[in-house]
C-alpha cells in the first residue's frame, strides 16, 4: 500500500457500482424533463428559485437525496465516492440547482455527525421521506469563514425548577444557501458551554428569513440572510443533546463538505470545456478547424484538461480514503477544495475565450457557467482560507514527523518512478524533497510569520500532493494499457511540468523574497533542492501536448 493509497483488502463504504449508476441515470434523465437548457437558462435569466422542480425531485418518484442519507433512517447510504460523482454530474447541469442540493447535505451533516439516535430518526427521516428542505446556518455578516467569531447567541431557558427547557437565540446569519425556503435549518450558535449547533424550524417566533441575495452567479439558487430575535428553541433540538460541541462537529465534516465543492468546481469546469471542445471542432478558421492549430489547443484547451484530470485523481483518492473509514482529512478536503474549484474557474474562463465572441453569448452557456463556478472559489472557505490551513496543518505535520510526511512521498515517487519512468512520479519525488527543505528552512528562519510566503508553501505542498495522485493513477492504470493508461500517464507528466513551474517560481521568491538571507545562504538553498533539475520537467512537453491534444479531439 502506498503512503496515502487504500488497502485493497479494506471494504469501503457507499453503493455498488451497479446502484451508482443507476443514481446517475437518474441525474441524466434529468436533463431531459425537469432540467433542460431551456430551463436551466430562464432560471437563470429571470432569478428563480425552481422550487416546485427541487422539491419534485426530492418526492417518492426521484428521490435524489436519498443518497446521502444512511440506509439506517430510510436512505441508501451512499459514501463520499458516490457523493461526489453524483455532485459532479449535477453541477455539469447547473451549479445553481446542485447548490441547492449541496445545501440539504450540508445542513444535514451536524445531525449525521453529532445527532441522538432519536433525533436522527426524525430529522434523518424527514430529509429521506422528501418532506424537507434543509440549509446550514454559521456564515455571519462580520465573522466570514473564522467560525471562532461568531456572535449568534443562544442564552438557556429554565422552568421553575431550574431544568433548562430550551434555548433563545439571537443574532444574524449571511449568506445562507436554501435559507429563505428551507423547512429547517441547523444553525450555529454560542450557548454558554460554547458554539452549539440546534435545530430551527421555519415559523418558528422570531426566527425570519431575509429576501433572497441578487447574486453574480448561481443565480437560480436561493441565498438569504437569517434573523433571530428571541427565536426559541425547545431543548430536544439542541443537537447531540449536550451544548458546547458545535465547533467539533462542523471540523469533522470539513473534510468531506469540502470535497463535494471540489467535485462542484470540476464538475462546472468540466461541462465548460466540453461546449469548447465540440465548438472547437465544428468553427472553421482559415480553412482549418481550430481544434488543429497548435496555439488553440495548447493554450485554451490541453492545459485545462490537464487540469481537470489532476483534480479528479486527487479527488477520487480522498473520497476512497474517506469511505474506508478514514479521519481527519480536513487537509486533504482544503487541498481538493482550492484546486479543483480553481481550475474548474480557470476551464470555464478559457472556455469564454476559445468561443471568442459566441462564449459572450447567453445562449451557448459557457459565460453563465463562468459565473456560476466563481462562487466555488468562495463559499466553504475562500481560496485563501485554504492556502492558510494547508501551509499552517501541514507545516506543523512536517515539524512533527521531522521531515517524514513528505519524505515518505518523495521515497514513493522515487520508487515509483524506478518501475515507471513515464509517469512523471520522478519530479513529484524531487519536488516533495525540495518542498521539506523550504519547510525546514522558512521555519527555522521564522519566514512563516509572512503570510504570502505560506501562501507559496501552500502552492508547493498542493502541488506536491495532486502530482502524487496522478502519479499514481497513471502507474495504476499502465498495466492494462490502452488509451486510458496512455492518457494518464500523458496528464502526470504535463501535471509535473506545471508542478515544475510553481517550484522555479517559489523557491527563489521565498529566499529572496524579504530581502534578509544572505547570498550565500540562498545558494546552499538553491543546491540542496537541486533547483537547476526543475528545468527538466518541459522535457517533450510539446509533443505530450500534441498527443494529449490528439486524444482530447479525437483525431
Amino acid at each position: 500500500m502506498n503512503s496515502q493509497g487504500v488497502s485493497p483488502d479494506r471494504t469501503l463504504a457507499g453503493l455498488d457500482a451497479e446502484s451508482r449508476q443507476m443514481v446517475l441515470d437518474t441525474v441524466a434523465q434529468l436533463k431531459k424533463r425537469l432540467l433542460t437548457k431551456e430551463k436551466i437558462l430562464e432560471f437563470d435569466r429571470k432569478e428563480i428559485f425552481p422550487e416546485e422542480a427541487i422539491r419534485e425531485m426530492l418526492g417518492p418518484e426521484i428521490g435524489l437525496q436519498l443518497l446521502m442519507i444512511p440506509e439506517a433512517y430510510g436512505g441508501l447510504g451512499g459514501g463520499a465516492r458516490d457523493s461526489c460523482v453524483v455532485t459532479r454530474e449535477m453541477a455539469k447541469i447547473c451549479l445553481g440547482i446542485t447548490t441547492a442540493f449541496f445545501a440539504i447535505q450540508l445542513g444535514a451533516d451536524p445531525i449525521m455527525v453529532g445527532a441522538t439516535e432519536e433525533q436522527k430518526k426524525k430529522w434523518l427521516g424527514k430529509i429521506a421521506a422528501g418532506e424537507a428542505l434543509v440549509a446550514y446556518a454559521v456564515t455571519e455578516p462580520d465573522a466570514g469563514s473564522n467560525v471562532a467569531a461568531l456572535k449568534t447567541k443562544a442564552d438557556p431557558v429554565t422552568d421553575g425548577s431550574g431544568r433548562i427547557t430550551g434555548y433563545r437565540i439571537n443574532g444574524a446569519k449571511q449568506f445562507i444557501s436554501t435559507g429563505g425556503y428551507a423547512d429547517f435549518i441547523t444553525v450555529l450558535a454560542i450557548a454558554p458551554e460554547g458554539p452549539t449547533f440546534f435545530i430551527v424550524e421555519k415559523g418558528t417566533p422570531g426566527y425570519q428569513r431575509g429576501k433572497g441575495e441578487e447574486k453574480h452567479g448561481i443565480r437560480d439558487s436561493n441565498t438569504s440572510p437569517l434573523t433571530f430575535n428571541d427565536a426559541f428553541v425547545p431543548v430536544e433540538n439542541l443537537i447531540g443533546g449536550v451544548p458546547g460541541q458545535g465547533l467539533k462537529q462542523a471540523n469533522e465534516v470539513f473534510g468531506y463538505t469540502r470535497l463535494m465543492v471540489a467535485a462542484m468546481g470540476l464538475g462546472a469546469g468540466e461541462s465548460a470545456l466540453e461546449i469548447a471542445v465540440a465548438y472547437a471542432k465544428e468553427r472553421i478558421q482559415f480553412k482549418t478547424p481550430l481544434s488543429e492549430k497548435q496555439g488553440y489547443a495548447h493554450k485554451l484547451i490541453v492545459p485545462n484538461v490537464v487540469r481537470l484530470a489532476a483534480a479528479e485523481a486527487y479527488i477520487d483518492e480522498v473520497a476512497e480514503r474517506l469511505d474506508a473509514g478514514e479521519k481527519d482529512l480536513e487537509v486533504e478536503g482544503s487541498i481538493a477544495k482550492f484546486y479543483a474549484t480553481e481550475a474548474g474557474n480557470r476551464a470555464a474562463e478559457d472556455s469564454i475565450q476559445a468561443l471568442g465572441g459566441y462564449g459572450y453569448i447567453t445562449e451557448y452557456r459557457v459565460e453563465k457557467i463562468k459565473r456560476d463556478v466563481r462562487i466555488t472559489t468562495i463559499y466553504e472557505g475562500t481560496s485563501e482560507i485554504q492556502q492558510n490551513i494547508i501551509s499552517t496543518f501541514r507545516w506543523k505535520k512536517s515539524r512533527k514527523t521531522k521531515g517524514e510526511f513528505y519524505g515518505a512521498m518523495a521515497a514513493e515517487m522515487e520508487h515509483l518512478a524506478e518501475a515507471l519512468p513515464d509517469c512523471g512520479s520522478r519530479y513529484a519525488g524531487l519536488a516533495a524533497r525540495a518542498l521539506n527543505h523550504m519547510i525546514a528552512f522558512a521555519d527555522t528562519r521564522r519566514l512563516t510569520r509572512q503570510q504570502i510566503i505560506m501562501f507559496d508553501l501552500a502552492d508547493m505542498m498542493i502541488h506536491v500532493e495532486i502530482g502524487a495522485a496522478t502519479a499514481r493513477r497513471a502507474a495504476a492504470l499502465a498495466p492494462a494499457g490502452g488509451p486510458p493508461a496512455e492518457r494518464a500517464a500523458l496528464v502526470s507528466r504535463l501535471f509535473a511540468d506545471a508542478m515544475c513551474q510553481v517550484f522555479t517560481r517559489n523557491i527563489p521568491r521565498i529566499l529572496t523574497g524579504t530581502g534578509e538571507i544572505e547570498p550565500a545562504t540562498v545558494a546552499e538553498s538553491l543546491a540542496k533542492t537541486k533547483y537547476h533539475e526543475f528545468g527538466g520537467g518541459c522535457r517533450n512537453v510539446v509533443k505530450d501536448m500534441d498527443r494529449l491534444a490528439d486524444m482530447v479531439f479525437g483525431r
